[in-house]
Order: structure tokens, then C-alpha cells, then sequence
């Protein structure tokens, strides 16, 4: 489908539409191998679009899929001490996905990976306050003095964290279960907010993010997002 060239120049993430305008006026923009004009429209199945001399590919298709992060996985694109990757996991994708935000090494879990940057802006902006929901198995009882610091509140490195929600509380002899909603996300901060009274992480899982939840899906497998699904996320505020 024929498109206005600056809306396929800004598709493709080069420029803003009034930046490409700028471009097509400036005689930067070629289309198939004459200068382009405002008004021009291309299909890049068919048509050939140059930019400053470099040929326009089409945008690519849009994929977010929610994986149950295992543990033993880094969440990054590559590592300098091979560990293995959360995007060998999704490697039958035809699209090269990254990860929204981060589960360290040893959580396991709810990881969003997709190739839209807009929704990875909208869930990772501290502005957006995305709510993530943690189960955590800790040593120690989590008695009702903790619970309370952790709603209200607990300093780490220099900085109190925004109040949390803990549910589903279950103590035994030596250690507890409970599940524990953040609206933010600072490095290792569920691990950190648990040292800071007093329980030590044994495993934590992420359950929930967004709204959205695992379900029944697997440790190790992925499944995609619906697109009503990317579209909750994107207003999420």
C-alpha cells in the first residue's frame, strides 16, 4: 500500500514527518532515482527510497511476546561471559526482539521482549508508574511490623522506595511466601527492599506486569501479545 514518503521515512525511525518534509524539500529524498516531491507516495514492496543516499527498508512488523523467564538466563543482547540469553528463547521469531526492562540473573518469570520501541518507552519511563507483581520465597518470618515498612516504604542506598502492596502472605517455621506489587523499577530493588528488613531472597518470580499475568504458560516458553493486549499497555499512564 502507497504511503506519503515522510510518513514512511518516519515509519522507518529516521526522522520526524516534519523533519522528512524538510529532507524532500531539501532534494535529500530520491524516489526511484528522481527527487521526490511533498506529495509523492511509494510502496517500498515496489518502490525505491533513498535517504541522503541510503535506500529505505520497510518498518518492521511490530512483535511483543511474553516469555516465562527461566533462571540461568541474563536479560540483555549479548554477554561478555557467555551466559546464556533470554533471546535464544524466542530465536525462532523472525524479528530481532530485545527485552522490556530487566530480570536478573536467578528471577525467573514475566519478561516482555518485542521490537516496538514506543511500548518499551511506555513501560519503562518511571513517569508511567507500570505496576510489577513479585512472588517471593525468603528465609525468615515476614511479620506484620515488615509488611508495614515495606507499604510505607523502605530506604535503600540513600533513597525510599514508592509504597508497595504485599499479599497471599504464608510463614513456616524458617521461611515465608508472599507476593509483593512495585510501581517501579530500580536495580534488584525487590531483593534489596527484602534486606532491607530483614528477609533474605531465596527465589523470586515475577507474576504480573501491567496487567498482565503467566497464566499457564510454561517456564521457558514464550507466547504472543494480541494486539488489544499492546494497546492496554500503550495507556497505561
Amino acid at each position: 500500500m502507497a504511503e506519503r514518503i515522510q510518513k514512511l521515512i518516519s515509519q522507518a525511525g529516521l526522522a520526524s514527518r516534519r523533519q522528512a518534509e524538510r529532507w524532500i524539500e531539501e532534494g535529500k529524498v530520491l524516489l526511484n532515482g528522481r527527487k521526490a516531491g511533498l506529495g509523492d507516495r511509494a510502496d517500498l514492496t515496489v518502490d525505491k527510497v533513498e535517504v541522503a543516499g541510503r535506500a529505505l527498508q520497510a518498518a518492521e512488523k511490530k512483535i511483543t511476546v511474553l516469555l516465562n523467564k527461566p533462571r540461568g538466563y541474563i536479560s540483555t543482547l549479548k554477554d561478555p561471559g557467555e551466559r546464556r540469553l533470554v533471546t535464544e528463547l524466542v530465536a525462532d521469531i523472525p524479528a530481532r526482539l530485545f527485552p522490556i526492562g530487566r530480570l536478573d540473573y536467578n528471577t525467573e518469570g514475566l519478561l516482555l521482549l518485542s521490537n516496538d520501541g514506543d511500548l518499551a518507552l511506555r513501560l519503562t519511563h518511571p513517569r508511567h508508574h507500570v505496576k510489577k507483581t513479585y512472588l517471593v520465597k525468603g528465609r525468615g518470618r515476614l511479620t506484620s511490623d515488615m509488611i508495614g515498612q515495606l507499604e510505607q516504604g523502605v530506604m535503600i542506598d540513600q533513597y525510599k522506595t514508592a509504597p508497595a502492596q504485599v499479599a497471599k502472605v504464608r510463614n513456616s517455621a524458617t521461611t515465608c511466601w508472599f507476593e509483593l506489587t512495585i510501581s517501579e523499577g530500580k536495580n534488584r530493588q525487590v531483593r534489596r527492599m527484602c534486606d532491607a528488613i530483614g528477609i533474605s531472597v531465596v527465589r523470586l518470580k515475577r507474576i504480573g506486569l501491567g496487567g498482565l499475568d503467566l497464566g499457564g504458560l510454561e517456564t521457558g516458553r514464550y507466547r504472543l501479545l494480541s494486539a488489544a493486549e499492546v494497546a492496554r499497555l500503550k495507556k497505561i499512564n
